[in-house]
């Protein structure tokens, strides 16, 4: 898992170089990426993410090494559980063997008192490592050409959706988990946590679709009315979420907390305001 850990860390080290060959004026970058490297590991980090850019334009590559990000933070989380059950295995098999004993008892007076669990009806429970399995889950009766896979928490978008929609869901991937925070990613787009509007503008600007993060009030007047083929967007006064390729994003409490995450259910529409990004 460390080495995992690194791969991503590396996979952000070349997103953070791509920004910022991006920000460079035109011409600042034109060294020949096909040169011998330097040495330098930066110099190097750097070459290759030009290199990447040039050859396959910078919004491809800048979308690559994003899903790259998702599917590893998704890979990250499925090491860990298999090792937590691997654990969980090892800790019942040990206590398993250290049962007594009591077949070498004749006279049924000489056991001990049944308890639950033992000397009695079993009892089969799953455990925590059980219940902490990866899962796969979409929306029940869901068209899988248009619907999004929630694996482990993380969104992986149908195939056939947009570029546009991939990169609203690639950028909400980024902020799962993270906790609710009033006012959070208002101030700016990256933040420790967010609100409802906060992590509905932070995925609309992860496909360019929101110049800057908007309010709920804002939103309520956001691109155009009705629901949209990809995204729709549900805004009133006090809260907004959104159905992205038929998974809900949103910050409402659950079991697992509150906070932006993915949801396969649905939730009561009537007391928002509908609205779409133009085309989607």
């Amino acid at each position: 898992m460390a080495d995992l850990s690194i791969r991503i860390r590396h996979v952000g080290a070349a997103l953070i170089c791509a920004l910022a060959v991006l920000a460079l004026p035109v011409g600042a970058g034109a060294a020949d990426p096909s040169s011998p490297p330097s040495g330098d590991a930066l110099d190097t980090l750097g070459r290759t993410a030009i290199a990447a850019i040039g050859s396959a334009g910078a919004d491809n590559a800048l979308r690559r090494i994003t899903e790259n990000l998702a599917m590893l933070a998704a890979q990250e989380r499925i090491e860990e559980n298999a090792e937590k059950e691997a654990t969980q295995l090892r800790q019942e098999a040990k206590a398993e063997s250290e049962v007594p004993d009591y077949s070498d008892i004749k006279d049924p007076s000489e056991l001990p008192p049944a308890s639950a669990g033992s000397n009695g009806t079993e009892h089969l429970l799953s455990s925590k490592a059980e219940r902490e399995k990866i899962f796969a889950r979409t929306p029940a009766d869901a068209d899988p050409a248009s619907t999004s896979t929630l694996l482990t928490g993380i969104a992986l978008p149908p195939p056939g959706a947009p570029d546009v929609v991939k990169d609203v869901i690639n950028n909400a991937n980024l902020i799962v988990g993270r906790p609710y925070i009033w006012g959070g990613g208002h101030g700016s787009w990256y933040s420790y946590g967010y609100d409802c509007s906060g992590a509905v503008s932070f995925a609309l600007f992860g496909g360019g679709l929101i110049p800057r993060p908007a309010t709920s009030g804002e939103l309520e007047g956001y691109g155009e009315p009705g629901p949209g083929k990809w995204i729709t967007i549900y805004a009133n006064s006090t809260h907004t979420w959104a159905t992205i390729a038929g998974l809900r994003w949103d910050t409402s409490g659950t079991e697992r907390g509150t906070g932006p995450r993915w949801h396969v259910d649905t939730r009561p529409t009537g007391e928002f305001v509908v609205r779409h990004p133009p085309g989607l």
